[in-house]
């Protein structure tokens, strides 16, 4: 499998490390040198000094990083926007800015907001939605804990059922004691129909970034070239 010029990281839930994941995939696309842009369609949070496309800067390195719309309060985009008063892009809008920097980069990483169909504009679109108008590729950023299967075959199905690509699962925080059921999990996750494409390690966000970035590349060693 050829890696796609335009790759969707969407979460089985907020909080799994979509960022670091986003974060670990450019470092590693920079790596064998390659261009990289990441958008983010929302960013929330803003008030409480939370930049997604900061932090992937900041662990990748030379990658470009924007987001579409920067909304205060830490919550969905149509919540976080109804209390900012902001309006929100339509997703054909955020198409059209990928479209843009995927003309002038090898990939373009999209770091969807919560979960899959978490809705994106006022009308109701998710990151399906935007994947459906880009034809691109996902990958699943997963917890390793009790729940997770269940979690991931649910965001997988929503997936497939719209005939969109998976690339993988990634593993978003890989303890560092694992128990019985994150080994368990593990295994089971790696014997999905689609592939595993590797675990980030816990706290992977607080080695030095030229650690980070050397390592993205033995961590995500499923991803194909």
């Amino acid at each position: 499998m050829n890696l796609p010029g335009i790759i969707m990281i969407t979460g089985t839930d907020t909080g799994v490390g979509k960022t670091i994941t986003t974060a670990a995939l450019a470092a590693a696309l920079h790596q064998t040198g390659r261009s990289v842009a990441v958008y983010k369609p929302c960013q929330s949070g803003a008030a409480v000094g939370d930049s997604d496309t900061a932090e992937i800067i900041r662990l990748a390195g030379d990658v470009r990083a924007e987001a579409g719309v920067v909304l205060r309060e830490p919550l969905a985009p149509v919540a976080a926007a109804a209390i900012d008063k902001t309006p929100l892009p339509r997703v054909a809008a955020h198409a059209g800015r990928v479209r843009e920097l995927a003309a002038s980069h090898d990939h373009v990483l999209v770091e969807g907001a919560g979960g899959l169909l978490v809705e994106l504009d006022s009308d109701g679109c998710t990151l399906a939605d935007l994947g459906s108008l880009l034809a691109a590729a996902f990958v699943v950023v997963a917890r390793p804990d009790l729940g997770t299967l269940n979690h991931t075959a649910l965001t997988l199905e929503a997936l497939q059922t719209r005939g969109l690509q998976v690339l993988g699962v990634v593993l978003g925080s890989w303890p560092g004691n694992p128990g019985v059921v994150h080994h368990g999990n593990r295994q089971a996750l790696g014997s999905l129909s689609v592939p595993l494409l590797g675990a980030l390690p816990e706290r992977a966000s607080e080695l030095s970034p030229a650690a980070f970035r050397t390592e993205a590349v033995a961590w995500l060693k499923g991803l194909p070239a």
